[in-house]
């Protein structure tokens, strides 16, 4: 059972947004880096609440109400503090952990495993300068690394041999090996990192609580990292984000990268919102993390298929966080490059244009699902229908989620039905449609696109295009297809009786049984239409 202590108050407070959390019950305007509102504590016509998503806690500036997003809970909720923390375990999705306080062994253990760390990349870094950690400092510097950089990111080398094992050897077995530097073999303790140029991993706090080594002979893979302990889980942690926290707020939003590389030198040439996931694919929790400082966020990734793929994972991850204030677009470094060579190659005003015409989430969706499937066949639509609406479901937010379909379906309408392309040829005369009905049907068709696609034939023969933008209709979805049907049945009926009157313009002069049969069976369908137009006028009037 997993022990309740501040590590899973932490994990409450890196997993939910405070701003999201408070704007349940206050209404919360941005101004500056701060949220305002007025204060729920007290009565108030003019906003002294301040709410700080940076900074974790919100101020009252009326009546000096503070706190966090635990006591936030607990004060508008009238919670204690094991009720509030339930509360905020189920917004975040959380098992809720047994009651424990920390002991004063595990505060102990968490302590040196800090000096552990700590140690090691003091060692590691040291090492780099010396002649065994020669060739790392030279490959680290040829990819464009200043001293003043390697300092910075704390960078250091791992030699073959079993330094760590041996410079600890006075720390017990158990403590070393929960760090993840060293493992226990058959003959006895090894170092985990060995021949590595090493880059140390740091939590929120600037702490150093794990290592991912590259590979400096070529080998696969070419990074490894620490392997998950009571400090560090990958899924949970984002390289560089203590680096970039200030800087995402600063430019309001962050920027993903692939590589540790990468993100560093994104963050030293101008772009100090960038970060990058750890060892492992993009997670839920990497995206709430993020969302939590901003929700306005730019992946970048490489243009060949994994990168697309990658992308359109991270598009699915995010769907859950997308706000209607959200602003997540999609960059691609094309030509077999990522950004550290780019940057190296071209400067910092290509990478800039990159991420500049970036693509917007919802397009980015949309062109994906256009080269994954067939939508100039039924079957391929069905398919792509299917997998945009389970894409949509996924937004939590139901207005924002409504715009969003609503959007897709005039995409559909407009584009995989083609409008343009398509010809229809009437077996009768049609009458010509004046600009006021031709408006109108476009409005309605504007408003509500599923009645394009219901009444697709029918609006086909008319020869309008409905590509131009339009205000939408006033009219509910019911008098809207209404508005249609009738239509549609007056033009049957006009095209009818024009039928009729060529019909009696052209007598033939051995008119028979076939001609009277033809002008009866002209005269029963109008009648018929007429009837139906009359019915469907009379409903709800």
């Amino acid at each position: 059972m997993a022990k309740f202590d501040n590590s899973f108050t932490d994990e409450l407070r890196q997993r939910l947004s405070l701003v999201d959390v408070i704007s349940r019950r206050v209404p919360l305007t941005k101004k500056g880096q701060n949220y305002w509102g007025c204060c729920p504590f007290h009565n108030e016509k003019t906003p002294s609440f301040s709410v700080s998503e940076e900074k974790g806690f919100y101020h009252c500036f009326g009546c000096g109400e503070h706190g966090d997003i635990i006591s936030f809970v607990m004060k508008s909720e009238n919670l204690d503090f094991i009720e509030a923390i339930k509360e905020l375990a189920d917004m975040a999705g959380l098992k809720m952990p047994e009651i424990k306080q920390k002991s004063s062994a595990q505060i102990e253990a968490e302590e040196n495993y800090v000096k552990i760390t700590e140690r090691a990349t003091q060692i590691y870094q040291y090492l780099l300068y010396q002649d065994v950690g020669k060739h790392a400092l030279e490959y680290i510097k040829n990819r464009g690394f200043t001293d003043e950089m390697i300092k910075k990111y704390r960078i250091g080398y791992a030699p073959k041999n079993n330094i760590i094992s041996t410079k600890f050897a006075d720390i017990k077995r158990d403590k070393l090996t929960s760090t993840g530097l060293v493992r226990i073999g058959e003959y006895g303790p090894y170092d985990f990192f060995r021949d590595k140029l090493m880059f140390p991993i740091f939590n929120a706090h600037g702490q150093v609580v794990a290592f991912s080594g590259r590979s400096l002979d070529g080998s696969e893979p070419k990074y490894i990292n620490t392997s998950d302990t009571e400090l560090f889980h990958k899924r949970q942690t984002i390289f560089g984000f203590n680096f970039a926290r200030d800087s995402i707020h600063r430019n309001n939003r962050s920027i993903v990268v692939e590589g540790q590389i990468d993100a560093i030198q994104m963050q030293v040439h101008g772009f100090g919102e960038t970060v990058a996931p750890l060892g492992t694919s993009l997670t839920e929790d990497h995206i709430a993390i993020l969302c939590k400082s901003n929700r306005n966020i730019t992946f970048c990734f490489d243009g060949d298929n994994a990168g697309q793929k990658a992308a359109v994972r991270a598009c699915t991850l995010v769907l859950p966080f997308l706000r209607d204030n959200s602003d997540v677009k999609f960059a691609f470094v094309t030509g077999g490059k990522d950004p550290d060579e780019i940057l190296k190659t071209s400067g910092e005003s290509a990478m800039r244009k990159i991420i500049d015409n970036a693509t917007p989430l919802i397009d980015f969706l949309w062109e994906s699902v256009n080269k994954n499937y067939l939508t100039n066949t039924p079957g391929g639509r069905a398919q792509a229908e299917k997998y945009l609406k389970n894409c949509i479901s996924k937004i939590t937010d139901k207005v924002f989620q409504n715009e969003i379909e609503q959007e897709y379906n005039q995409r559909k309408f407009n584009q995989w039905h083609k409008w343009k392309q398509q010809k229809y040829t009437p077996t009768i005369e049609m009458p010509d449609v004046d600009i006021m009905t031709i408006n109108m049907i476009k409005s309605i068709v504007q408003t509500y696109p599923e009645l394009g696609e219901k009444y697709m034939d029918f609006l086909i023969s008319l020869n309008i295009s409905f590509d131009d933008e339009i205000q939408k209709t006033e009219l509910s979805l019911k008098d809207a297809e209404k508005f249609i049907v009738s239509f549609k049945l007056q033009r049957y009926i006009k095209s009818l009786m024009n039928e009729k009157s060529k019909l009696l313009s052209n007598i033939p002069e051995n008119a028979g049984d076939d001609y009277r049969n033809k002008l009866k069976e002209i005269d029963e369908n109008i009648i018929k239409a007429n009837e139906k137009l009359e019915l469907l006028l009379d409903i709800n009037k």
